[in-house]
């Protein structure tokens, strides 16, 4: 328990009885149900102020100071897409002004510019185009692996794998071994939403059910094929619906072990058809909520999944720094290119270079260190920095996602 006149105790004094209560379980180690997770998305005034100093003092005793990185290059190699998903506007049809399908030595060459520029990982996703051939995922690694054989390949979500089970009319886990012959090292666990199938029918119609999404994981899992987790929130769902989606990976993940870092994805609205069309889907989440989310997030998973990634691509950079202080402790990737976020909405830029997550690290106080996908350390810059360099698309006058840093300091998150 927390020393006699400690800030802690001071905060958990003010919290009122429940959620004082939960968060001393908490800071006992002890496993937070659903029910109390529910709650804490709830906490406002002192309750909120208890929740944010929580977990960020379970962060430091799990994590420490460290806030890492990865230098990755996401290369989404086609637009095209005929799933029609409410809250994506990145995917069109085949014959429309845009339309995109990347060659696999297109594809090589973007892995192979990536590593050139110190990146240890391609994060490769894209549309489901009708006109994929039933081998194309296995091709399109190997492209990757023939061309750069010590990059990483961190590729293809569960609703993707679910495509080419489909096309292949291979059992899941052939299939998946097939990939990983082929030189798959983990899967982003995206297309994960909310796992609730009220939300997904408005969603996606369902298209991918919670069931099956899980059923994708834990067979990749099975195979040593590990995966990250996410959450979408912040449009027609809710805190239940938050508490549930992190019990069910944590249950995933007692049984798997599988998961490497847990990352909420704030909902981006405006290009999207889910919130043109939907008169009850909010704009994104609140400010407020995102600290929740970030908070509960590492206080529900603490013991399970360790690494709480916040998405700056989402919520910008100076929301992202500003998430560090919440529980969170990791900046996720230098990206180089982003283009779904882009699509929605998002304008928050697609890199953020090495030394400028240094930078953002560095002014929170904390440790930057860059990491690989698995998250091993490639190297601690404790004591030093990157070596500059500039963005690889060039970017827009202004679009500088550092440049907050050199304007007079926010309010704390407290504080919001």
């Amino acid at each position: 328990m927390p020393a006699i006149g400690s800030p802690i105790e001071r905060v958990l004094a003010a919290a009122s009885s429940p959620i004082r209560r939960t968060l001393e379980l908490a800071l006992e180690g002890r496993e937070i149900s659903c029910s109390d997770g529910e709650r804490l998305f709830l906490a406002e005034n002192e309750d909120l102020t208890a929740l944010i100093t929580l977990a960020d003092e379970v962060r430091r005793r799990r994590v420490g100071e460290r806030v890492s990185f990865v230098t990755v290059r996401n290369i989404n190699f086609t637009n095209v897409c005929y799933m029609a998903c409410q809250f994506c506007n990145f995917g069109i049809r085949k014959d429309a002004k845009g339309a995109e399908l990347l060659s696999l030595e297109e594809v090589a060459n973007r892995a192979e510019q990536a590593w050139l520029r110190g990146g240890t990982e391609v994060c490769i996703q894209g549309g489901l185009h009708p006109d994929l051939p039933a081998d194309y995922y296995f091709r399109l690694v190997q492209a990757v692996k023939e061309r750069v054989p010590g990059m990483h390949v961190h590729a293809f979500s569960p609703f993707e794998i679910w495509y080419g089970v489909n096309k292949t009319r291979m059992p899941l886990r052939d299939y998946l071994d097939a990939l990983k012959d082929a030189g798959l090292g983990s899967m982003p666990g995206t297309a994960a939403e909310i796992l609730d199938t009220e939300i997904r029918l408005q969603l996606t119609r369902n298209k991918l059910s919670a069931d099956e999404w899980e059923r994708i994981i834990r067979a990749a899992h099975g195979l040593g094929i590990r995966s990250t987790a996410t959450i979408m929130y912040g449009h027609i769902d809710g805190p239940a619906h938050w508490a549930a989606h992190i019990d069910r990976v944590r249950t995933i993940q007692k049984d798997t072990g599988g998961f490497t870092e847990f990352v909420p994805l704030g909902f981006v609205h405006e290009q999207t058809r889910l919130f043109r069309d939907n008169a009850q889907t909010r704009p994104g989440p609140t400010a407020t909520e995102n600290i929740r989310m970030h908070a509960v997030a590492r206080l529900m998973l603490a013991g399970f999944i360790d690494n709480i990634q916040v998405s700056w691509v989402k919520l910008g950079p100076q929301t992202a720094r500003a998430m560090l202080a919440c529980g969170v402790n990791d900046l996720g990737g230098t990206l180089m290119n982003e283009s779904i976020s882009r699509a929605a909405g998002a304008r928050h830029g697609q890199e953020i270079t090495p030394a400028e997550m240094v930078r953002i690290i560095r002014s929170a106080g904390r440790v930057p260190v860059q990491r690989n996908t698995l998250y091993g350390i490639v190297e601690d810059f404790s004591d030093h920095d990157p070596e500059p360099m500039a963005p690889l698309v060039e970017r827009v006058v202004g679009a500088n996602p550092v440049a907050f840093l050199d304007r007079p300091a926010a309010p704390t998150v407290a504080g919001q």
